[in-house]
């Protein structure tokens, strides 16, 4: 079966080259498969994340999604990738405030172009999967940190990507709540069968998942779990 995801010679500086971020980074991800991305501070998981997620284009390497190699497609098929093949998941759930938890799930769907009822439907899937049926109708505020990140995890799975990209899920929330959002989290990948990577800081975390990876000094490398 082919990798989700194929990273390849990716190498990214700023400041007119003067910062050098990645060096060569070369990583693949097949589907059904979850990756954990450690690394401290400042270096680059989130820049990793985004030319992963094509946000952001790499220097140099190529970054290949589902087979196709990005780096030779126009801005707009780059864009339909996005949209349709990646789910993006943050430390802080970004929903927008002034609309309920189910509305935020429907949204990306229909920006994708299903209907309505479509859309509905599979946003109430989604959120009984994750526990928060009878919060369907709750704005962001309304809901707790965990309730809120669990919307946000249906969300970014609602147009059924083939790849998720998560940066700190769970970082914003209590040790408690974390692990039950975390939970959550797996689940979700593991029944969807899709490919995850997924950085945190939590050791614990990262041994839960089917491989940990390490950037340190803009290089990856495998850890053994």
């Amino acid at each position: 079966m082919n990798d989700v995801l194929c990273l390849s010679g990716v190498s990214k500086s700023y400041d007119a080259g003067r910062l050098a971020v990645l060096y060569g980074v070369d990583l693949t991800v097949a589907p059904g498969q979850t990756v954990a991305l450690e690394a401290p501070s400042g270096a680059g998981k989130s820049t990793l994340l985004h030319i992963a997620g094509l946000l952001d284009t790499p220097d140099a390497g190529t970054v290949q999604i589902c087979g196709q190699d990005m780096g030779r497609q126009p801005d707009r098929q780059r864009t339909f990738v996005r949209r349709a093949q990646i789910g993006f998941i943050y430390q802080f759930h970004h929903l927008l405030p002034e609309f309920s938890a189910l509305e935020n799930i429907l949204l990306p769907q229909l920006a994708a172009g299903a209907s309505i009822p479509q859309a509905t439907a599979r946003a109430r899937t989604l959120l009984d999967q994750v526990g928060l049926t009878a919060r369907a109708a709750h704005r962001p505020a309304a809901l707790s940190g965990g309730e809120q990140q669990r919307v946000a995890f249906c969300r970014a799975l609602a147009n059924r990507p083939k790849l998720l990209l998560a940066d700190e899920p769970t970082g914003n929330l209590d040790p408690a709540s974390s692990g039950q959002v975390f939970d959550t989290l797996l689940g979700l990948v593991r029944e969807s069968g899709l490919a995850a990577v997924i950085a945190t800081h939590n050791p614990d975390l990262a041994a839960r998942m089917d491989r940990r990876i390490q950037l340190a000094g803009g290089r990856l490398s495998e850890r053994e779990l």
